[in-house]
Order: structure tokens, then C-alpha cells, then sequence
């Protein structure tokens, strides 16, 4: 696997969402960051492999220059981390449900910042560093009250570098409007809006949203067509090997690791001249 061929003065980010959620996505996305071929990877650090997955993401990417690890913030899908937010959601509510609450202003406030906490100590104490950014695990991150709970903490720490944050509010690619209309519209339009009100870093526009079906690389090719010069982040779901029965998007998974590893992956880049780098830009250029 070698590195796509570097572009004069494009550069857009892919970032491997699931680490942690999933066993194997961790050794998959090491040889990927190793290929040069993600910026960026967000974990997951509820579920039982995090701990397994995050030591060995960690330890694989610690020496890669550029390359980022975050926190793929889950409220979804499993158990909560905290005790506080178990004592309120032994199990973690689906999407659905917490969007209706959400709106509903109806979340476990005081729980949620705790479990914000757990999560990010959960992150700090396995991989031995702070996220370098944020996001959520179907975009929760953007949804009112989590939102407020997200934004809050990185208030309370003053004089530590504060980590960028994936911006919902601008999803462009082709295809999926409606989908792409939905996450903008519950909620990360208004995170964009907040994310350039507190001067934080974030991507200018977002790409990768799809329904897991097909072949990934025409919707690839459209997603670079479509970025800007600058600013861009694509999020993706890459795993190779044995498919997880429990998990919907296993096959998808796999296309997508295989796309990325291969020399068509490369071209497309050079085709588009683009060359892999990272998303965050201040406010003031987003």
C-alpha cells in the first residue's frame, strides 16, 4: 500500500469513526494511518473492546506524524459508562428516542456532563492522552442539552489546549439530501453557529453520509468533487477481516476498508488534487 501522491494546495481529512465499538476496526485503521491513507480516527470508549482496541490504536499511531485520535461520544448504543447515567439509563437509549428528548429539553443534564467525564477519562486512561477531538457516534454531539453539556466542559478547563470538534452544520456531497438535511437540522447547524461563537476549531463542511449500501467508491469520488479547497472532513467506517454478526454495517465496513487501502483510493486523490491533511479551522474560517 503506498502513500497517495501528494497535492500543491488541497488537503481534506478522512477520519475512521468506531474504534472501540467494534473488535479488529483498531488494527484496521493502524495499517490505514500507517498507509498514510486517514488523518484522523474517533473512539469509542463504552463497549467492551475499548479497552483492547484503544491500547492497540494507541500505541500503533502515537508515532505517526499528524495523525489525530478523538472521541466518538456514544449516548446510543450499549451501556453508560458512569455510574451517574447508569443509575438513570442502564441502557443507553436509541437515536430516535434521545433526539425526541432532546427536544423535549427532557435529558439527565447533571448525568450527561458525568458521563462526558467518564467517557474522556476512559479515552485519557488508555490511549495516555487527551482526545485531540470530539464528535458523536450517530452525531449526538450536535443534539440540544448534549450539546450545552459538551460545550460547558470545555469551558472548565482553562489553560488546556481544548480539542477541536466535528461540525454538523454543513454536510455537502451528493445524494442523501434528506439525511443530510436531518443532521443538520436537529442539531448541527446550531453547533456550528456555537462553535464559531467560542472561537473553537472544526471542519468546515462534512462529508461521508450514505446508507451503507454499493460500491464506495463512486460516492467518494463525489464527496471529493464536492469539498472544498479546504476544510473538509470525510467520516468513514473501515474494518477488514471476520464481519461481527451483531453489527448492521459489517459489509459496508469492509468495502470501505478496502477502497481506502487501494491504489484506486490514491488516484482519486491525485485525480482531485487532493492531498490528506487536517480539517479544524478557527471561526473565523469557518
Amino acid at each position: 500500500m503506498s502513500p497517495p501522491r501528494a497535492a500543491a494546495d488541497r488537503s481534506i481529512a478522512f477520519c475512521a469513526d468506531d474504534v472501540g465499538l467494534v473488535a479488529g476496526v483498531a488494527d484496521t485503521v493502524a495499517a490505514l494511518a500507517a498507509g498514510r491513507r486517514l488523518s484522523n480516527a474517533s473512539c469509542v470508549t463504552t463497549a467492551a473492546a475499548w479497552p483492547s482496541e484503544g491500547a492497540a490504536i494507541g500505541a500503533a499511531t502515537k508515532a505517526i506524524d499528524g495523525f489525530e485520535l478523538g472521541l466518538h461520544f456514544n449516548l446510543t448504543e450499549g451501556a453508560p459508562r458512569s455510574p451517574d447515567l447508569a443509575r438513570v439509563w442502564p441502557q443507553l437509549p436509541g437515536l430516535k428516542e434521545l433526539i425526541v428528548r432532546a427536544h423535549l429539553g427532557n435529558l439527565p443534564l447533571a448525568a450527561l456532563a458525568s458521563e462526558w467525564r467518564a467517557q474522556v477519562d476512559a479515552f485519557a486512561d488508555v490511549v495516555g492522552r487527551l482526545p485531540a477531538h470530539v464528535d458523536g457516534h450517530q452525531h449526538v454531539h450536535h443534539l440540544p442539552q448534549v450539546r450545552d453539556v459538551l460545550l460547558e466542559e470545555f469551558g472548565a478547563e482553562p489553560g488546556r489546549t481544548r480539542p477541536a470538534v466535528r461540525n454538523t452544520g454543513r454536510l455537502i456531497g451528493p445524494g442523501h439530501a434528506f439525511k443530510r438535511m436531518v443532521i443538520e437540522g436537529t442539531g448541527g447547524r446550531a453547533l456550528r453557529r456555537d462553535l464559531r461563537a467560542r472561537g473553537l476549531r472544526h471542519n468546515e463542511a462534512l462529508l461521508g453520509v450514505y446508507d451503507f449500501r454499493g460500491a464506495y467508491r463512486p460516492l467518494v469520488r463525489g464527496w471529493l468533487a464536492a469539498a472544498p479547497q479546504r476544510g473538509g472532513l470525510v467520516f468513514c467506517h473501515p474494518k477488514r477481516g471476520a464481519p461481527d454478526a451483531a453489527d448492521p454495517i459489517a459489509a459496508a465496513r469492509d468495502r470501505e476498508a478496502a477502497y481506502l487501502a487501494s491504489d484506486a483510493f490514491a488516484d482519486d486523490l491525485a485525480e482531485a488534487g487532493f492531498s490528506l491533511g487536517s480539517a479544524w479551522q478557527s471561526s473565523s474560517a469557518g
